[in-house]
């Protein structure tokens, strides 16, 4: 037997002793791993549903692949929150940058549920990393597209990015249930930015929401009274956080962030409008963040609050929302 051959079995059998170690291994922390916790590894295509008690009803929340991980629906007691139409018109989170120039809108704008040419189809240009979903809670990591494809223009604007995905990741955290609280949805978003960029200037849309056209009342809550206050339509942004209603209070939907204090940042801003032609209404929460010399790259966090459930829930969340983080 040449030495060639007796090297070459035992470089076979290390191979196969490894091989068995590597699957006696993963065997073993597969008996050691709850079911559950594998069902959510596996589940990765987008599709996941999360559900708790809220009052009279479950609070039932929807990602789908269409959107990359993004949230497509979200009912409480008989009732859709949540007009999903293209790949904008989602509960969801997106920023819009400067590049240096003068901010535009839409124009440097990575979206987490895809593009505008991706339109009402069943794919999404941004690209879902993971999704961890089960019972109340879920997790998702993904890479953004931009909302306007190269070449293509917002206004007289044109995009300012040269690829259809960019390099900015989405991570959210979204859990339904805030401790005494069960109508309330905390969600947790960190937008990370990209080595090999130049921004001093950032609007980070930390979160909206596009309803059907039935949540037709437009209110905010005011800290200081306590209470609900007519708003108009703008649109336009405002210190208090916004709830958007049916008429008869059975069912509205409420946003509030704590104070997140930054040298560089302002908000929360909320704002509100109503689109006609389009037969949807939408409000978001806003952060800006400005740096002359350069943000750097890197991560920026935001909590969040939504509030689903009747008028006087909303009301009544809000205020024990503003009483636990006033004096931060």
């Amino acid at each position: 037997m040449s030495s060639h051959t007796v090297d070459r079995m035992l470089r076979d059998d290390m191979v196969t002793r490894v091989k068995f170690f590597i699957l006696r291994t993963c065997a073993v922390a597969m008996l050691t791993i709850p079911a559950f916790v594998l069902a959510l590894a596996a589940n990765s295509d987008g599709n996941a549903t999360i559900r708790a008690t809220a009052g009279p009803s479950e609070i039932v929340i929807k990602t789908t692949e269409r959107l990359a991980g993004a949230i497509d629906s979200i009912t409480w007691n008989g009732k859709e929150f949540i007009d999903s139409h293209d790949h904008g018109r989602q509960l969801q989170s997106a920023s819009n940058l400067d590049c240096g120039t003068p901010i535009t809108a839409e124009t440097f704008n990575p979206t987490e549920a895809g593009s505008s040419d991706d339109g009402v189809g069943e794919k999404s240009t941004s690209e879902l990393l993971s999704l961890t979903a089960g019972g109340n809670e879920l997790t998702t990591s993904s890479r953004m597209a931009f909302w306007l494809t190269p070449g293509k223009k917002s206004g007289p604007n044109t995009a300012k990015n040269t690829t259809a995905l960019s390099n900015h990741l989405l991570t959210k955290n979204v859990k339904i249930g805030y401790k005494d609280m069960p109508n309330v949805i905390s969600y947790d978003v960190t937008f990370t930015l990209p080595s090999g960029e130049h921004h001093t200037h950032a609007v980070f849309e930390a979160l909206t929401g596009y309803m059907p056209p039935e949540f037709e009342q437009f209110l905010q809550f005011n800290p200081k009274s306590g209470t609900l206050e007519s708003l108009s339509d703008g649109p336009g942004e405002g210190p208090n956080p916004v709830v958007l209603s049916v008429p008869d209070g059975t069912h509205a939907m409420g946003v509030f962030a704590p104070p997140q204090p930054s040298p560089d940042t302002t908000g929360p801003n909320y704002g509100r409008f109503r689109f006609v032609p389009e037969k949807v209404v939408k409000w978001n929460c806003v952060f800006r963040t400005t740096i002359d010399s350069g943000l750097p790259a890197g991560e920026h966090t935001f909590r969040m609050f939504v509030i689903v459930g009747d008028l006087d829930t909303v009301l009544s969340s809000l205020s024990a929302l503003q009483s636990e983080f006033q004096d931060q």
